[in-house]
């Protein structure tokens, strides 16, 4: 080639770069644009790199046949076109990787939920080096072409200092193209990092606002790409995690509604109760049931464990104790119908409860207790100043269908006496220094607020209970109910 004028070798470049260039929009459809959006930037590199290589070899097969230049002399040709397809379809690629950034944001597509991984320190890397490598090969090249020709031009010293004038821009011109394509290469590069940045930023900023219709399209497979996923992972977690909380506050005023809103009137007695979880949603209750012949039935439970899997064991032992309270005779029929319906949906899971009800007998200022597992209720006895326990055999509810309970009665609940039912979480109740808040503070309470009402008394219970916690989380459910004889 060293025979033809660069007009000629240009013309003849031109040309078959023009052919393949021409094929090059058809070629996109049917290899580039058919792939998925993450695989067609490495698609538009392989094609534009191919197109480059095939020009060099139309170039060679042409002047093999048409000019009868040897093939073995066209390895600079070859080379030249691999260098520059190796730079142009880097341009391409990171284009079309532009291209599809700015596709997935407009159209807010995520992409795929797991990607290839290709880490952006291993595309640094096999830049860089494929990059020297080339340099290196084309000084090389150059210096030996150079030097070859130096030692055939004369030896006066104007030929020589023009030689070296030469050779010193012909190494620039080189130097200079390649840095200019590297540059280019650097600027693009940069162009799609400020997209993939702001692109996950936005999102990032929406989330952080309680935004989280919006996901970070995965345009890339590199940290860009996989952070994204990530992110996706995450606003998916954090949507679920909306809509169970969003569900929990329905059921916990589903729960709270189950309740009662007020305190029973009752002849010549005063009553007041109150419910709080340690979650959301919790297993324990209490409820009041007018009775006949002026009585009034009173009752706690807790359901065993917390949240919401506790919360629907007590929704359905309250639906059978009012159910069951339709046609009460006393508190021992009650709870063995209750205990075998309970026991038929308990059978299997494992599942209990424990129950306390008492009924109260104005005329005959008389009461009647079962005691099912629970803590038994506390009796205040105003005129000594003691506590006794309204205790009793009886078994936690869903163990045992078959168990009869018996009723327990007393007719010792006289004028200014307090009863105190109440869950496990009053007792149980530890501060910082390991210490349980016990019966006896309980007793301090009522030697103390005795002369005040039910509801001020209740109140002064879980004030208590709550300063003797301190900062400390509430590790179970705390419900009583307060039963002041007038």
């Amino acid at each position: 080639m060293a025979t033809l004028s660069p007009v000629h070798l240009g013309i003849i470049i031109s040309i078959a770069f023009l052919a393949l260039l021409l094929l090059r929009p058809v070629l996109v459809k049917r290899f580039v644009e058919i792939a998925e959006p993450l695989a067609q930037p490495r698609r538009a590199f392989l094609l534009d790199f191919a197109i480059c290589i095939s020009a060099s070899i139309l170039i060679n097969v042409y002047n093999f046949l048409a000019l009868g230049f040897p093939l073995q002399n066209s390895g600079s040709l070859i080379i030249g076109c691999i260098i520059a397809g190796f730079f142009i379809g880097l341009d391409s690629s990171l284009s079309k990787e532009r291209q599809v950034i700015l596709t997935a944001m407009k159209s807010g597509e995520n992409g795929p939920r797991s990607i290839r991984y290709y880490p952006m320190t291993r595309k640094f890397t096999l830049f860089a080096v494929t990059t020297f490598i080339f340099v290196s090969l084309i000084l090389v090249m150059v210096f030996v072409r150079d030097i070859e020709w130096l030692a055939n031009i004369s030896q006066n010293v104007d030929s020589i200092v023009n030689a070296q004038l030469s050779v010193t821009y012909e190494i620039l011109f080189i130097m200079s193209v390649l840095m200019i394509l590297t540059i280019n290469l650097i600027l693009s590069y940069s162009k799609n990092l400020k997209l993939l940045f702001n692109n996950e930023t936005q999102i990032l900023e929406k989330v952080k606002n309680g935004d989280l219709s919006r996901k970070v399209p995965v345009a890339t497979q590199d940290e860009f790409g996989l952070i994204a996923d990530h992110t996706n992972h995450m606003i998916d977690g954090l949507r679920h995690r909306f809509e169970l909380i969003s569900s929990l506050k329905f059921a916990e005023e589903v729960q709270q509604n189950l309740l009662p809103t007020k305190s029973p009137y009752l002849r010549d007695y005063d009553v007041s109760g109150f419910s709080l979880y340690c979650d959301q949603t919790g297993g324990d209750y209490y409820d009041y049931f007018l009775l006949p012949d002026d009585k009034l039935g009173i009752t706690v439970a807790d359901a065993c464990g917390h949240g919401v899997g506790a919360a629907m064991l007590m929704t359905t032992v309250r639906a059978f104790l009012i159910s069951a309270v339709e046609n009460y005779t006393d508190p021992a029929t009650l709870l063995n119908q209750i205990n075998g319906l309970i026991s038929k949906d308990c059978a299997t899971s494992g599942n209990f409860t424990t129950m306390f009800f008492l009924e109260i007998d104005s005329r005959e200022r008389k009461i009647q207790w079962i005691r099912a597992g629970h803590e038994p209720a506390l009796h205040y006895h105003k005129q000594t100043g003691q506590i006794t326990k309204l205790d009793g055999d009886g078994v936690v509810l869903g163990i045992d269908g078959s168990f009869l309970f018996k009723n327990q009665v007393s007719d010792d609940f006289q004028s200014g006496d307090i009863i105190l039912i109440g869950t496990d979480g009053i007792y149980e109740t530890r501060n910082a220094k390991n210490v349980a808040f016990g019966q006896d503070s309980v007793k301090d309470l009522f030697a103390k607020h005795s002369d005040k009402t039910a509801a001020a008394i209740q109140k002064v219970l879980v004030s208590e209970v709550r300063q003797f916690r301190g900062a400390l989380n509430q590790e179970d459910d705390i419900t009583l109910v307060v039963i002041k004889a007038q």
